[in-house]
């Protein structure tokens, strides 16, 4: 597949930040949503989380890996756009690729190519996809930021710059038409909840109960806990799997029944939120986990151990990054 584009911007990422660093708080203003709509909002998040898991398939975040999750934050480093364009984004990017994928193995022109080159069916899409890849994956880009930003989105002008930037220049036809299969693609649904949205609203809660911990300081922290654990994805959601089963070496079975613990947006929220408060600070994080279990109905002994992987995993890496 097609080499991962490269900019002039080194990635500010998590795995190499200090989190026991006194954070900046963000210029964000919390407590100022009415309560019924704060409630309305916490309401549908949480039953499109239940819907989602309720059609979860072993191929959910199969678009979710480092590389792609740090080509698509550079992506909007690079263009500076609000986190929230990127995680928009990869959900866009993750579910247009499985279905985008599902097509193209019951598609004849895959079937007549891999007969005309004597291929099999699975090299004749990674032929047709490798040329388009990195462009699909920007329109996902383009795609959010039109959700996101409305007036002040990504045009097409800086669109075919940036790809032109990166050593991949395409006419603005060409742009339009990747949007189009994308939006086609998804029967045009792309505002699908994402992570920093339950990130935010669990915040807005907790901002409104009085939380004991700064609401400004734990965005802040939040929001690099969240980059941390996307672009460790594979490793902590390991980990929480072996802890979860208590086996080395979980079973095929004990993997696919997992996914719905990685699909789960709602606990990766409150232990985003959670991991942020230990932090933070020590002494008060136990009562933001019990806020987020009041809030949220998930245990408080499911929250604290999504939290002990993910601090574990911090200071590893923070060590690592400190001796290296």
């Amino acid at each position: 597949m097609e080499k991962m584009p490269t900019t002039t911007h080194t990635l500010n990422n998590a795995s190499s930040a200090s989190f026991f660093a006194e954070p900046q708080a963000p210029n964000v203003k919390f407590g100022e949503v009415p309560f019924s709509t704060l409630l309305d909002s916490l309401t549908d998040l949480n039953n499109k989380n239940k819907q989602h898991l309720a059609n979860v398939s072993s191929c959910c975040g199969s678009f979710r890996n480092a590389t792609l999750v740090e080509s698509v934050f550079l992506m909007c480093e690079e263009l500076r756009l609000d986190p929230l364009v990127g995680y928009q984004a990869l959900e866009i990017l993750d579910r247009f690729m499985v279905k985008h994928l599902k097509n193209l193995f019951g598609s004849q022109s895959v079937e007549d190519a891999a007969e005309g080159d004597n291929r099999s069916r699975e090299d004749a899409v990674l032929t047709m996809l490798s040329d388009k890849f990195i462009l699909l994956m920007f329109s996902c880009v383009q795609l959010a930021s039109k959700l996101t930003h409305h007036l002040s989105a990504l045009d097409n002008n800086r669109a075919v710059a940036f790809l032109k930037s990166v050593g991949h220049s395409c006419s603005k036809g060409t742009l339009l038409e990747s949007e189009l299969l994308v939006l086609k693609t998804l029967d045009f649904s792309i505002n699908f909840p994402n992570p920093l949205m339950y990130v935010e609203t669990l915040l807005e809660v907790l901002e409104y109960n009085a939380a004991v911990a700064p609401v400004t300081h734990l965005y802040a922290l939040s929001q690099r806990v969240l980059q941390f654990i996307f672009l460790q994805r594979t490793a902590i959601y390991n980990s929480l799997l072996v802890a979860a089963t208590a086996c080395q070496s979980p079973s095929l079975e004990q993997r696919v029944n997992f996914v719905c613990v990685r699909e789960d947006y709602m606990l990766l929220s409150v232990g985003v939120i959670a991991a942020a408060a230990f932090v933070l600070n020590l002494s008060t994080w136990e009562k933001v986990v019990q806020e987020l279990s009041d809030v949220t109905g998930i245990s408080p002994q499911s929250i604290s151990d999504f939290v002990r992987v993910t601090v574990l995993h911090i200071a590893r890496t923070e060590g690592a990054f400190k001796t290296a």
